[in-house]
């Protein structure tokens, strides 16, 4: 394959924490190798109008702690139009950028893949809250996520505990009830509603009711948003038991906030895992954590067998919380 000089990174789709962390390590490993690296603002929409600005050393300096992504991000619809896509393409050819990085999720991977399949050179790296990109273990924001809930229920669980309240904690999940559960876990929740399971509401009564008979005073049920609302599940679970009973949605501000140390490490290096796939010619590929190292699988691996939940986590959960 022809050797690659220019590159450019867009983020696409819902931001993440750690993303600025990417995009530092994209740049600074991209100028380190002697390439120019271009920053395409608001993701595919930016590459259709050129939205494009060439980055130095300085333009990703004390970023790496920040949330957000400093480049913006949108969803595109123009880039599901085969005119969209020539647009994009057009405007990679006008700033000679010979390659494309790009940070986001499945959506944003089918929008590479497009451009793969008309002979653009992409790597993607994979970046949602939600952990649920097949083909590798961790994507860049969720651990900060959890993270973030976690602490919320620690706040939370304070005000249930002084006025003898269940509270019900809607997280973010619509498909995917990874987050619900590992916060669950880490913060000792008394019952986790997850989309991939189904649940009984009379279970989960139950098991309050349980609580209560043995000198339990305030409980935390955290609720996947992809399982229902979190007002309408906890009017009936206050109508079943006459419990005072809170309902808190936290929405969006888990995306927000610095990332974690483990994320922010983990998208350094899968920055610079996807340089180094371009320089070595790869393309159609992503960067992937597997067994806590950062390698690069087929771009296709995105679309594989969806990721299960984690079963022995979930079955634990309930066990620790009789």
């Amino acid at each position: 394959m022809a050797k690659v000089y220019n590159i450019g990174v867009l983020t696409s789709g819902g931001d993440a924490p750690g993303m600025n962390a990417a995009i530092r390590a994209v740049v600074r490993k991209g100028i380190f190798n002697r390439l120019r690296v271009f920053g395409i603002n608001h993701g595919y929409n930016g590459l259709i109008h050129k939205d494009v600005r060439e980055m130095n050393v300085g333009s990703v300096a004390d970023i790496i702690h920040r949330g957000g992504t400093i480049l913006r991000t949108a969803r595109s619809d123009e880039m599901r139009t085969l005119e969209g896509q020539q647009a994009a393409i057009q405007t990679l050819l006008e700033y000679e950028i010979d390659a494309l990085v790009v940070i986001g999720g499945d959506g944003s991977f089918r929008g590479a893949q497009t451009l793969t399949a008309q002979g653009v050179k992409v790597i993607g790296i994979p970046g949602t809250i939600d952990n649920d990109i097949p083909g590798t273990e961790l994507t860049i924001g969720f651990d900060t996520a959890v993270n973030t809930v976690v602490d919320v229920v620690s706040k939370i669980r304070d005000t249930a505990t002084s006025h003898e309240r269940t509270f019900i904690i809607e997280v973010m999940g619509r498909d995917c009830g990874s987050i619900a559960l590992q916060a669950g876990l880490a913060s000792g929740a008394e019952s986790i509603l997850v989309p991939e399971i189904e649940f009984k509401l009379d279970d989960v009564v139950l098991k309050l009711k349980k609580g209560f008979a043995r000198g339990k005073n305030h409980s935390i049920i955290l609720v996947s948003e992809g399982v229902g609302s979190g007002y309408d599940i906890g009017k009936e679970i206050s109508k079943a038991t006459g419990f005072d009973t809170k309902v808190t949605v936290l929405g969006h501000l888990q995306r927000g906030g610095s990332p974690s140390a483990q994320d922010a490490v983990l998208a350094s290096a899968m920055g610079g895992k996807a340089v180094d796939l371009l320089l070595e010619g790869k393309t159609d590929m992503m960067t992937a954590c597997k067994n806590q190292r950062v390698i690069g699988v087929p771009l296709e691996h995105a679309y594989g067998p969806k990721k299960g939940l984690d079963m022995e986590l979930y079955k634990l959960a309930g066990e620790l919380s009789i």
